[in-house]
């Protein structure tokens, strides 16, 4: 019997035979490789996986560290186990909820606690995890039936979050993690021991707390706290409204779908989103004496489109005449467009959009000049005038949508009195348990690969390829200024992931099992799994959705 099997290191770039039923941290021991910062996972036939992974047949295996986004997620959900066995054992009538991503950081409280979070409160638990990471405890990733994991958190406090979601999974067994005689699930691999575990930190955050971790570009520092009192408003308006309908997690939102309750949530839901965007569009008439200009920004598959759209319908019953035109008219022609670092056309800079015609343009109509609107042909890369004239009245509006709205060097010249600024964001408000919270990234990511695939011809891989230069370019061009907003919008409906499921999964089934996109996509594809699928027909067509997975009544 041949004890040895050969394997395919991408880090060495070379082939090795090593034991059977070695595992990946003894692999990258014996191989020596040395990564910028400290390994926590390997890719293997790009799946992620722990390094306590055994190796029984012929892989490719990349070993990653915390500058891979990959990694990055291993060490933030060690960190959180980590994070909740220590408030379990310091505070056990006041389980932990981590809510959302924000600030650098991710926000936590801890339920049933009276009062605000206080630095004594976080003093303790500090000290805690401390010696939890001192400890150097081994995490067992271990697997069992799901009724048996089921019953093992039922005989816990404050673990219904797993129980409901587990129950609604529909697989016959599940994996669940371990540190001593503390167990919690994850929708994840870890870290495989709290020794890992380094940089840091929890400092008060409004009610809460704020969990701090290493910055993404240099894991060696740690995240600066950049405040973002309307986001939290707006997180905090929705994770009411989830808690006034008593779904704040997957598992609740599941079983609620189960119990024939679809129809109510899809309402709800619309609902909400047309009484904010009616909202917003009285805002706006309220100052209408002034505001000749509203600007609509937001990052990639946000729904700036058709939130422009659908506040143009709600400024027109206010009596207002808008007029919606995209920033993308405004490109520069395709050989005069900025090129990124790796020399390739960069469309996301300012500097793509010509800054001269459009301020020309806008005091024209400040002035109540007439102006001929440019028109952008993507196909020829290149600006044309056809011939189309815009003159604003005193009851007009221009609702300019585009992803530099909020930057103040898009208008410097135009006075602030004139000009209302919105930010459209998909803020994901579920979570999928108390422990593990959905990216806001990945339900626009979604919505982006369905959107690519139906209406622009592109595969899931190409967009997914795609993904971490459209997010360098929102980091760069567009959350520095969100909130210059004087409102903000969620985009994101609490159903639409259950839609988008049943669009996304086979789109994604088309990805190669042999590409580095799937790493992602494999990711995706479990977390899809999660939701119970449901039709999309109780949607009404001006759904912001819509825009997405088609069946639309406006044209785009």
């Amino acid at each position: 019997m041949n004890n040895t099997i050969t394997i395919y290191c991408k880090n060495t770039k070379s082939y090795h035979d090593i034991p059977t039923g070695t595992s990946l941290i003894e692999i990258y021991n014996l191989l020596a490789i040395n990564l910028k910062f400290k390994v926590v996972a390997a890719r293997v036939n790009y799946k992620v996986e722990d390094l306590n992974f055994l190796i029984y047949k012929p892989k490719d295996i990349e070993f990653i560290d915390m500058s891979i986004q990959s990694g990055m997620r291993v060490y933030i959900r060690t960190l959180s186990m980590v994070l909740s066995k220590a408030v379990e054992e310091v505070f056990p009538e006041n389980p932990l909820r981590i809510e959302h991503p924000i600030s650098k950081g991710y926000y936590c409280k801890l339920e049933g606690l009276k009062e605000p979070i206080t630095n004594e409160i976080i003093q303790k638990i500090k000290q805690r995890v401390a010696e939890i990471i001192d400890e150097n405890s081994t995490i067992h990733c271990e697997e069992k039936q799901t009724k048996v994991v089921n019953e093992m958190f039922a005989e816990r406090k404050h673990h219904s979050d797993k129980i409901s979601l587990l129950e609604t999974l529909g697989t016959p067994y599940c994996r669940f993690y371990r540190i001593d005689d503390y167990i919690d699930y994850y929708n994840g691999v870890l870290l495989p021991s709290t020794s890992y575990l380094g940089l840091y930190d929890l400092v008060p955050y409004y009610d809460g707390m704020l969990l701090c971790v290493p910055n993404r570009e240099n894991p060696e520092k740690i995240e600066q706290i950049e405040f973002q009192p309307k986001m939290f408003e707006i997180f905090k308006e929705y994770m009411g409204w989830n808690k006034i309908m008593n779904l704040n997690n997957v598992g609740e939102f599941n079983v609620a779908c189960r119990n024939n309750q679809t129809f109510n949530l899809i309402k709800v839901s619309e609902a909400l989103h047309e009484k904010k965007v009616a909202l917003i569009a009285d805002m706006v008439a309220q100052k209408s004496d002034k505001v000749r200009f509203v600007l609509v920004s937001g990052p990639s598959s946000s729904g700036k489109t058709t939130f422009s759209k659908r506040l143009s319908i709600q400024l027109m019953v206010s009596g207002l005449k808008p007029i919606v035109i995209s920033l993308d008219n405004y490109f520069v022609d395709r050989d005069a467009t900025p090129r990124d670092e790796s020399g390739e056309w960069d469309f996301e800079h300012l500097h793509a959009l010509d800054l001269d015609l459009f301020n020309t343009q806008l005091k024209q109509l400040l002035e109540g000049e007439e102006i001929e609107i440019p028109f952008f042909n993507f196909e020829d890369g290149k600006r044309y005038f056809k011939g189309e004239k815009l003159k604003l009245n005193h009851d007009s509006i221009l609702v300019l949508e585009g992803i530099h709205a909020l930057n103040p060097a898009l208008i410097p010249d135009i006075p602030q009195d004139t000009t209302f600024k919105i930010y459209v964001s998909a803020l994901t408000t579920i979570s999928i348990d108390n422990h593990n919270w959905i990216p806001t990234t990945d339900t626009r990511l979604l919505r982006r690969i369905i959107r690519d695939y139906r209406f622009r011809n592109y595969s899931a891989r190409e967009t997914i390829a795609r993904w971490p230069s459209v997010r360098r370019g929102e980091e760069k061009w567009i959350f520095p200024f969100q909130e210059n907003a004087d409102v903000m919008f969620n985009s994101a409906l609490l159903f639409e992931l259950a839609v988008l499921k049943r669009h996304a999964e086979p789109i994604l089934a088309e990805v190669p099992k042999y590409c580095d996109e799937y790493t992602e996509t494999h990711r995706l594809l479990k977390f899809l799994n999660y939701f119970i699928s449901i039709p999309e027909r109780e949607i009404p067509p001006t759904s912001l959705l819509r825009e997405f997975v088609g069946g639309s009544s406006f044209r785009y």
